[in-house]
């Protein structure tokens, strides 16, 4: 008699442990990223509150995602001065990889490392299990779009920046 309620009680305590621990959804707030920078000064994605921002988890050994950095260069200086920034977060365990993808890709916006690979504290957080992947968070650092790519994430960035 009692263990209906009791199973019940179990799965809603299951089901609340794993809502803890979801990624950030469309409309919820970043969880919070700190991480040194290429010189190892800490980078906070809270100190861009009030600007568009991209969070783009990437590795320097991920080609899709040095593909896809070959777009955000030419969208970056389009809406930079506008109010957008990208915060680009790299999983590699190498900070000369990491580094030197980061010359060679000619990244001029935010870089910082969580150099844990698959294991990174802040990809674990976030439950990123693919690279890319990325999340467009408006002024007030709540997500609106997950994996936006090309012109969908070019006309979303347009929207959230105002005319």
């Amino acid at each position: 008699m009692h263990r209906p309620i009791t199973c019940t009680l179990f799965i809603l305590s299951v089901l609340a442990c794993l809502q803890g621990t979801a990624q950030p959804g469309p409309g919820e707030p970043a969880y919070e990223i700190t991480l040194p920078d290429p010189a190892g000064q800490p980078v906070s994605l809270s100190s861009l509150k009030g600007k568009v921002v991209l969070v783009d988890f990437w590795a320097s050994w991920c080609g899709p995602c040095r593909l896809s950095n070959r777009h955000l260069v030419r969208l970056y200086p389009k809406y930079h001065d506008k109010g957008f920034e990208i915060l680009g977060v790299s999983l590699d365990e190498s900070q000369r990889d990491w580094l030197k993808a980061v010359r060679k890709d000619k990244l001029t916006w935010l870089q910082v490392n969580d150099n844990g690979g698959w294991d990174a504290k802040t990809a674990l957080r976030w439950k990123v299990y693919q690279i890319p992947t990325s999340y467009l968070l408006d002024r007030e650092g709540r997500v609106v779009g997950i994996d936006l790519e090309g012109r969908d994430l070019e006309n979303a960035i347009g929207r959230l920046l105002g005319p």
